[in-house]
């Protein structure tokens, strides 16, 4: 064994600590009795947060569903006017972060708001008022939510849609079935195991928010987490609640292996042919299009406009340049860093597997992978006990040698916020680099081991030039991921530091998120590339028929 393959295999446990360890200390901070608080949150509480919850990811699951599953089906196999451009544009709303559609779509629907300002040419000011719907309440934000994270059903179906083979449909048609019977009996059910991956990813999308749900006046559970930590002063009712909502990310993780169990059952082995697109003309082709083209001019087109509008109107180019561009500089500075531990954590986790397989790195594996289903608030509560702890411990040791005391080390100087962003997205590096190690066959490491080159010479001249595209993949998502996160950074951040996001957040609490506009437009066109780069080898050739 080389030097440098215990520090792999270190770096495998590491990771696979860092992840646990949140969860761990929620666990252990939910033990401690919190009896005067559990009254009030058995009465007041808990029944609506678990309702609205509810309630909240059945609406934007039914809703991303129908949108996501629908749209896939319209672009995989049917050819109508607009579609290539649609290609590029379905899966742009993931650019927008649910909290800002939010904030978005409320001061455009509120009173003097831009949709008021146009009714009013049309209506009295009294029944222009009547007219407005109320964003602030729960099927407000089902809508808003299901209109920004519906790309995450939409990208899955699509890619099951693209690879059935057409001998199901062609065997439905012998029978008399049309295309619409088609659709509900054979495409529908075979995209069953992608679906619910897009679903899983959309409930616990939903879940993790914060901004959204609070603005709209949604009493989630995540939302109760909130409020019981900061506005009652009470961490262990805190993680009690959070233990709640780990068991129903621990619910729709196992309804989402549930539902793709059969996933590589579902396609012909004997019939290479793939489903020819359908060719719409006319009035079906253009409803086709303008039906996949509301959903983005909803959840895209519009919030963008609107940022865009809102930045050039206040001149926030220029009048807000230095601290809208500070807090960028924070966002970039922790979100690269994040971004570079991550990529090696996950490397470092993928290569100990392959190099020899255990079955100890294998569950490490698997435990990097299941960071990402952890909320950024829950995250953030886990990880507020251990690293004062290690606060603590560093003023401990530098007392008793004799130094000056260093003060928060690790909560005040943005190493939290880090640590949130490599637990919660290590899964992207991990997953990436798996995928891109799976089509490295085993025989190219025996032969450079046949002519004498170590595990770690293999690594920098055959695997890391293989993986480029994977790791580039990884470090663009990442990256992003890490720019939009709002729970976890609002609530470790250092003091009096700030980040694009958790500006944002502030400009809306205080009722001028307008002023926050450019530093949401910020946010969005860094994510509208990497959203973009996801479909870029998206469609599959196939012929109109």
């Amino acid at each position: 064994m080389q030097v440098s393959e215990p520090v792999v295999y270190s770096l495998t446990l590491f990771a696979a600590l860092l992840v646990a360890t949140p969860v761990i200390a929620i666990v252990v901070l939910a033990l401690q009795p919190a009896p005067d608080l559990w009254g009030h949150l058995l009465a007041y509480v808990l029944p609506f947060a678990l309702r609205d919850t509810a309630l909240l990811l059945l609406g934007v699951g039914v809703v991303t569903l129908v949108i996501g599953a629908g749209t896939a089906w319209l672009i995989s196999l049917h050819e109508f006017p607009g579609r290539s451009l649609l290609l590029w544009l379905m899966p742009l709303p993931l650019a927008i972060p649910t909290y800002i559609a939010a904030y978005v779509y409320v001061d455009m629907f509120e009173p003097l708001g831009v949709v008021h300002r146009m009714l009013t040419l049309w209506l009295p000011v009294q029944d222009a008022v009547a007219a407005l719907p109320n964003l602030r309440s729960l099927p407000g934000a089902i809508l808003i939510i299901a209109l920004v994270l519906y790309p995450y059903v939409y990208l899955s179906a699509r890619a099951m849609f693209q690879l059935q083979s057409a001998e199901f449909s062609e065997a439905a048609q012998t029978l008399g079935a049309g295309r619409w019977s088609i659709f509900w009996r054979v495409s529908l059910p075979m995209a069953r195991p992608a679906l619910a991956v897009g679903l899983a990813l959309v409930a616990l999308e939903t879940l993790n928010d914060i901004g959204a749900s609070e603005y709209l006046g949604v009493r989630t559970l995540t939302v109760s987490i909130f409020n019981t930590w900061l506005n009652r002063g009470s961490l262990a009712g805190a993680a009690q609640l959070s233990c709640f909502a780990l068991v129903i990310v621990s619910g729709l993780i196992a309804l989402e292996r549930y539902g793709r169990r059969y996933a590589n059952n579902e396609f012909s082995s004997e019939s290479p042919r793939l489903t020819t697109r359908t060719h719409l003309s006319g009035a079906r082709g253009w409803l086709a299009a303008i039906a996949c083209f509301i959903p983005v001019l909803i959840g895209f087109v519009v919030p963008l406009l609107f940022l865009l509008h809102q930045s050039a109107r206040r001149g926030s180019f220029a009048n807000d340049a230095g601290t809208v561009w500070r807090d960028a500089f924070s966002s970039v500075a922790f979100a690269t860093l994040a971004t570079l531990i991550a990529l090696l954590l996950g490397l470092a986790t993928i290569l100990a597997n392959r190099w020899q397989p255990q079955a100890w790195k294998s569950v490490s594996v698997n435990i990097v992978q299941m960071g990402y289903a952890l909320p950024g608030l829950v995250l953030a509560l886990g990880l507020l006990t251990p690293l004062l702890a290690i606060d603590n411990g560093l003023n401990a040791l530098a007392g008793w040698i004799g130094g000056s005391l260093p003060g928060l080390v690790l909560m005040g100087s943005g190493a939290a916020v880090v640590s949130a962003y490599v637990i919660r997205f290590l899964a992207v590096p991990t997953g990436f680099i798996k995928a891109g190690f799976e089509r490295i066959p085993l025989d190219y490491d025996d032969s450079a081991r046949s002519v004498g080159a170590g595990q770690i010479t293999s690594m920098r001249k055959i695997h890391i030039p293989l993986l480029q595209p994977a790791m580039l993949g990884a470090v663009i998502i990442v990256f992003v991921d890490c720019l939009k996160e709002l729970p976890a950074t609002l609530l470790l951040r250092p003091m009096n530091v700030e980040t694009l996001s958790t500006s944002i957040y502030q400009y809306a609490s205080r009722g001028s998120f307008e002023e926050g506009a450019f530093a949401a437009l910020l946010i969005v066109a860094a994510s509208i590339g990497p959203v973009a780069w996801l479909t870029r080898f998206s469609d599959m050739p196939k012929g109109p028929v």
